[in-house]
């Protein structure tokens, strides 16, 4: 009876080593099939390989957000920032700290030259309107004199009128000879009635 038990045993321990050896072998199969991929290209390979239209793009996104860098023709990985529109050159597959601090630099930079690009359109912009105001005061300002070169101006009274009424008594300068001259004259015409009365018209024979 105990030899029938050792040859059982005997019988099960190559079985048990055997079952071991593939239990490893397989795991380790599994291990080189689940390695995580080391770059954006390579986790998208995998991602191909899916069984549904969702899993796969729902892998790609995944491999979007594992991996910012993406590889070079010529070896190394560039990184593209969208907010610069420009594209860095990166050792590896994501940018290391003092790299994501030049990018970050320029990016600052990118802003600065942006703000100042901003506030010189803006100056000419105001320039110009300031411009376009002037001259339309100037515009203004002509039709305005034009208008009032086109009003009449009142025409001086005669100074004809002026003398009349320095002979009704209007004030003038005591020995002026406008003052004067309008006495004397009407003196000479009572002399000249004098000399020369108006001869009387003969009467109408009835």
């Amino acid at each position: 009876m105990s030899s029938v038990i050792a040859l059982r045993r005997a019988a099960l321990v190559p079985v048990a080593v055997a079952g071991v050896l593939l239990l490893t072998h397989t795991h380790a199969q599994a291990q080189w099939w689940k390695r995580a991929p080391v770059d954006f290209e390579e986790c998208a390979d995998a991602a191909e390989k899916a069984a549904t239209k969702a899993e796969k793009t729902a892998a790609l996104a995944d491999c979007n957000a594992k991996f910012a860098g993406r590889r070079k023709p010529g070896g190394g990985y560039s990184y593209y920032d969208f907010l610069q529109d420009r594209t860095f050159d990166i050792a590896g597959p994501n940018p290391t700290p003092e790299e994501q601090k030049k990018i970050d630099a320029a990016y600052a930079a990118y802003l600065a030259k942006e703000r100042r690009s901003n506030e010189a359109a803006q100056a000419m912009a105001r320039q110009q309107r300031e411009q376009q105001e002037r001259q339309v005061q100037q515009l203004q300002q002509v039709a305005l004199r034009t208008d009032v070169e086109r009003v009449p101006v009142p025409v001086e009274r005669p100074k004809l009128q002026q003398t009349v009424g320095q002979r009704k008594g209007a004030t003038c300068t005591k020995g002026s000879f406008s003052c004067e001259w309008p006495r004397l004259s009407e003196g000479l015409n009572d002399l000249k009635k004098l000399f020369n009365p108006t001869p009387t018209k003969p009467a109408k024979k009835s």
